[in-house]
């Protein structure tokens, strides 16, 4: 009997997150231009809307692996339009968009000897 409740209310099934598939940037970068990218993203995104700790949850899940990213997601209550976290909601329906470049690296990413 026990297994007939938890069906009972009708949630969306939740997205499994995933990498974004393989990108190519405009010009080849080096790692290190890769990060100042990222953390001119992150110093910025606040800025232009939804809320820090939905930011923070969303910069926490993009540099962990899959599993760890699917839960940090999860228990900051983020709805995941895009499985690669492209595009997001918060509850309150504020919209987080992510490039990829936060996101993996790019197929052209200059690997320093």
């Amino acid at each position: 009997m026990g297994c007939a409740g938890s069906r009972a209310k009708k949630e969306e099934p939740v997205k499994k997150i995933r990498k974004p598939k393989p990108w190519k940037h405009s010009e080849p970068i080096t790692r290190a231009q890769l990060v100042q990218m990222r953390d001119e993203f992150w110093d910025t995104a606040p800025h232009y809307g939804g809320r820090k700790e939905i930011w923070d949850a969303l910069r926490a899940a993009a540099e962990a692996d899959l599993t760890l990213a699917q839960a940090i997601i999860d228990s900051a209550g983020i709805i995941v339009q895009n499985p690669d976290l492209t595009i997001c909601y918060d509850e309150r329906g504020a919209k987080y968009e992510l490039p990829r470049y936060v996101l993996s690296e790019p197929t052209n990413l200059i690997r320093e000897s």
